[in-house]
């Protein structure tokens, strides 16, 4: 009884089968994540930058509604900014252009050492249809050289 009680409620407040329900698509296949652009190699005490991009596919978006979160931290380098969300998106949203602009952060780190770094981003964003907002978590490494 208790967890068929559980069940109802998780599937009223929005569980992740809800998602999958009438046919729609695993959210996990409306979008990709880029990191093209970043900084690859660096010279020890330099500036570089880690470029993520998430591109949704036609028919869905990146809610600008709902809470996203961006950390990153650094193995090798030291990222100067830990935390980002939507408001620090470097496109957004104008005349002529479609509402949903795909999300796209910068994020800056400085090299240390010679040797191989890192920058660690964990992401956390809901990506939604007509019929659907479905909660992701990804996470992910850009490779740097320190020269």
């Amino acid at each position: 009884m208790r967890s068929a009680m559980a069940m109802g409620l998780f599937l009223l407040c929005g569980g992740i089968p809800m998602a999958m329900a009438d046919g729609e698509p695993d959210p996990t296949t409306l979008y990709e994540l880029s990191t093209e652009g970043s900084t690859q190699k660096v010279k020890a005490g330099e500036q570089g930058t880690a470029v993520l991009l998430i591109r949704a596919k036609p028919g869905a978006h990146v809610s600008d509604e709902t809470p996203l979160k961006l950390d990153a931290s650094g193995e090798g380098v030291k990222v100067t900014k830990k935390t980002f969300t939507y408001a620090d998106s470097v496109t957004r949203a104008s005349a002529g252009m479609r509402r949903y602009p795909d999300p796209m952060f910068h994020i800056p780190f400085v090299a240390a050492a010679p040797g191989k770094g890192k920058v660690d981003l964990k992401l956390t964003f809901f990506i939604c249809t007509d019929k659907l907002c479905a909660r992701q978590q990804r996470t992910l490494q850009v490779p740097v050289q320190v020269e």
